[in-house]
């Protein structure tokens, strides 16, 4: 397609596209100088411990700015002295299981609460609701307890189990559901399709960026999970790596702030590529718009 030329415009049309050009570009020029502030001032924190994790304790409390020569000595305490590929792998273990286990049942609960009728549906789906209003933190005694009783302490099922069960996933689900077109779920139906070839077929194939959201808040949650296997987990060959990197703290009350800092930076790494491998579906699966 040939453009055509700017002489050839009406004068009056070339004069309300200059007033739209004039009107667009000082609203885009603030526009990306707000987010470049913005970006700048997030992006100072990680940039500054990027800089503390090549530098021993001299360089930090001497807030050099530049990137130190201890990068080599801090590798080797993080990995080499301190296992810290061990807890990685402990906490990756944890984090896809629970990952893996609140997809699916978030998945039935939401077939459920749309597709099926049963008595109390709604009291059911309420006191889900309300465990939404609810932190692990209030219930964190009793499933010490339980675990306990169980005899699961320090042990994979305690870090997994309690928290396959997800009221936001759930929620989340439900809601998607209600917004797809009740003539699938009748033809469906005509075919002789049971319901989880329903769900296999049919909804899981429409669903992938609502999964992917999902996937992406319940990974970062699990993966920065510190307080319930710090109280559950006894055995360092069981400790994930936010325990884990505790163990980095120096001795006589010191504090080795280049391994500490080198070791905190590389447990962030696996969230952020989740995110980044998920970042389609994660921004796609919570939008608003008249489409879901």
């Amino acid at each position: 397609m040939t453009s055509i030329p700017q002489a050839s415009l009406h004068p009056e049309i070339r004069k309300a596209k200059g007033l739209t050009l004039r009107a667009l570009i000082p609203k885009r020029w603030y526009a990306h100088a707000v987010l470049w502030v913005a970006c700048f001032f997030l992006g100072i924190p990680l940039f500054y411990s990027i800089i503390v994790s090549t530098q021993d304790n001299a360089d930090v409390f001497r807030y050099r700015l530049l990137p130190g020569n201890s990068l080599a000595e801090n590798w080797d305490a993080v990995i080499n002295r301190r296992g810290l590929q061990d807890y990685m792998l402990n906490s990756a273990i944890m984090t896809s299981a629970i990952t893996v286990g609140k997809t699916i049942l978030s998945l039935l609960a939401g077939l459920a609460f749309v597709y099926f009728r049963f008595p109390g549906k709604w009291v059911v789906f309420s006191f889900v609701l309300v465990t939404l209003m609810m932190p692990t933190e209030v219930l964190i005694i009793a499933l010490f307890r339980f675990m306990n009783d169980l005899r699961w302490a320090d042990t994979y099922l305690a870090l997994i189990v309690p928290f396959l069960a997800s009221a936001t996933g759930t929620f989340l689900f439900r809601q998607h559901f209600a917004n797809i077109p009740a003539e699938l779920s009748e033809a469906a139906q005509l075919d002789g399709a049971s319901p989880l070839q329903f769900l296999l077929r049919v909804l899981i194939p429409i669903s992938w960026n609502t999964i992917g959201a999902l996937a992406v808040v319940q990974f970062v949650y699990a993966w920065n999970m510190y307080l319930w296997p710090s109280m559950i987990i006894s055995s360092s060959e069981r400790d994930v790596v936010q325990v884990g990197i505790n163990t980095l703290r120096g001795g006589d009350n010191t504090i080795e702030y280049g391994p500490l800092t080198l070791a905190a930076v590389i447990a962030s790494l696996p969230p952020l590529i989740v995110f980044v491998l998920l970042q389609k579906q994660f921004m796609s699966g919570f939008a608003l718009s008249r489409d879901k």
